[in-house]
């Protein structure tokens, strides 16, 4: 039986960060998993600008309101769900995700979760588990799934390299220098036919 698990941000939505980034013109906190390898390290740079410059979590579920999936996402999840199963793996958390995934239909999506203070701004993150993606990918392959695994970022490398198979969705020249042994796809379209070459083959 197959299974395909996909990243959230730079694949099916808009990059949250980069959207905030640009409302608030913050420049810095356009930086992203794109950008940087360690997780932990880029939140801890996050929170750092958002204490600075007093923002909230509010603030940001705001700017989230206001974004919708990319161009032809909603419809790539609706023919993927057709063919089978399909699993969110992000590492976003559950205070950003609930109003993408009502516009994508709900989707199955495992993420992280924030510790946030009384007066709203964000003091820590919760990892669901370290990571997250990859041990969700073994595990999935521990009760008897073949995986095929797709994502644009460095925090999606693993999960791909995990799967029985996989390819990168629109990343950047960085990591496609890096991963040349990765296949990249750019449209959904691409996309779905590696997913059903791999369920099929």
């Amino acid at each position: 039986m197959e299974i395909v698990t996909l990243d959230l941000e730079g694949v099916l939505v808009p990059e949250i960060w980069i959207a905030f980034a640009e409302k608030t013109g913050i420049e810095a906190l356009k930086r992203t998993t794109r950008d940087e390898p360690d997780y932990h390290r880029l939140m801890a740079f996050r929170m750092d600008i958002l204490r600075e410059h007093n923002l909230t979590l509010k603030d940001i579920q705001d700017v989230i309101a206001t974004i919708r999936p990319l161009e032809g996402a909603m419809e790539f999840i609706a023919r993927l769900r057709e063919l089978t199963q399909v699993i969110i793996l992000s590492d976003t958390f559950s205070e950003f995700a609930l109003p993408l995934m009502r516009q994508l239909g709900y989707p199955t999506i495992f993420c992280n979760s924030l510790v946030v203070g009384k007066d709203g701004m964000i003091e820590d993150i919760r990892m669901r588990i370290e990571n997250g993606k990859k041990k969700a990918v073994e595990s999935l392959q521990s009760i008897g799934f073949r995986v095929f695994a797709s994502g644009d970022s460095y925090n999606d490398l693993e999960m791909i390299h995990t799967a029985d198979a996989g390819c990168l969705f629109r990343a950047p020249e960085k990591i496609l220098q890096e991963e040349k042994d990765l296949k990249l796809v750019t449209e959904y379209d691409d996309l779905l036919a590696e997913i059903k070459g791999f369920i099929n083959g």
